[in-house]
């Protein structure tokens, strides 16, 4: 009898952290949509604090969580192969699947897209600070500026060979891409603080801090007022499956081979909120901008945010009951 008052009382201790680690995160994209329900914020509001946060406060953030980093006890070259492993290998798998899904090349690209691109710069970091405290955010970033060009040069791809749009990859603008991206230059400055420990004027580790700050409250705001619920009945079906990739499958297949590798602790945990993350609103621009099907990006964005509320919720409740984070 006090075996199985103890694992009650166990898992329901468990579940209250699942629960505090989660439900802080989804409340503020929650609070997101109904500032623009009620027309306390507008698209345009939107548009430009999406693009403060990509430009400006999300590199703080990675500069200052990359910079202060001891790159030794932190990178983790077993943890790095298995993720770009696993991102090869599910892109090929839904460029695979779409190809039965759909003959629309328009289709195809955003299916793709959304299927394997996860929100980890946003959601992802906040629910790593949730789970582990905001020192486990040195980690998220050191997985974040090596993911990040992979995802990008991926995007790329994916979005212009379906539709056929250009009959050559241009090498030219993927490197431009790349090296552009504000996150990536924010990682290439972080660097020599974090190998020859330079150290940082206090004034502007403050300043950088503040701005910092803004990144996930503002961007969780975004999110939020970003979901359009009107749409979804259009493209359900490529929607849905794509949502049952990117946040069924991808992260709970994923995070069970990390475990048969050895992963426990930060690095299973961080893994597994890498995978489990909903689709990035970055999908959406990037699929309109190059003139894919962004109606289907948009409804893939809403299905994986909505449901991973759930797939994460239980994903970080099995974690925890099992002893493994």
């Amino acid at each position: 009898m006090y075996n199985i008052l103890r694992s009650f009382i166990s898992s329901m201790q468990n579940l209250i952290f699942t629960f505090n680690t989660v439900s802080p995160v989804f409340l503020i994209i929650f609070l997101g949509y109904v500032l623009k329900s009620k027309g306390l914020i507008n698209s345009n509001f939107i548009s430009i604090s999406s693009k403060i946060v990509f430009s400006v406060t999300l590199p703080c953030l990675v500069f200052i969580k990359l910079s202060t980093t001891d790159f030794r006890l932190a990178f983790n070259a077993t943890q790095v192969i298995f993720i770009y492993c696993a991102v090869f290998f599910f892109y090929g798998l839904t460029w695979f699947v779409s190809s039965f899904l759909t003959e629309d090349g328009r289709d195809q690209a955003s299916f793709i897209q959304g299927s394997y691109r996860s929100n980890f710069a946003i959601v992802g970091f906040a629910l790593v600070a949730n789970t582990f405290g905001n020192h486990a955010l040195s980690q998220a970033a050191l997985i974040l500026a090596v993911v990040m060009p992979l995802f990008n040069v991926l995007a790329i791809i994916a979005l212009t060979v379906p539709v056929k749009k250009e009959e050559k990859l241009s090498l030219k603008k993927i490197l431009l891409e790349i090296f552009t991206n504000p996150l990536i230059i924010a990682t290439v400055f972080s660097l020599p603080f974090a190998f020859l420990k330079i150290g940082t004027p206090e004034f502007l580790v403050k300043t950088i801090d503040i701005l910092a700050a803004l990144t996930l409250p503002l961007a969780l705001l975004g999110i939020g007022g970003s979901l359009n619920f009107a749409s979804l009945k259009t493209d359900f079906k490529l929607a849905f499956i794509a949502t049952l990739i990117k946040i069924v499958v991808m992260p709970f297949v994923l995070t069970y081979i990390g475990y048969k590798l050895g992963f426990r602790g930060e690095t299973l945990g961080v893994t597994f909120l890498l995978f489990a993350t909903p689709t990035a609103i970055v999908s959406f621009i990037m699929a309109d901008a190059m003139g894919c099907n962004s109606r289907l990006a948009g409804n893939i964005i809403v299905l994986t945010t909505l449901g991973s509320t759930l797939t994460i919720s239980v994903g970080i409740f099995l974690l925890k009951i099992l002893g493994l984070i």
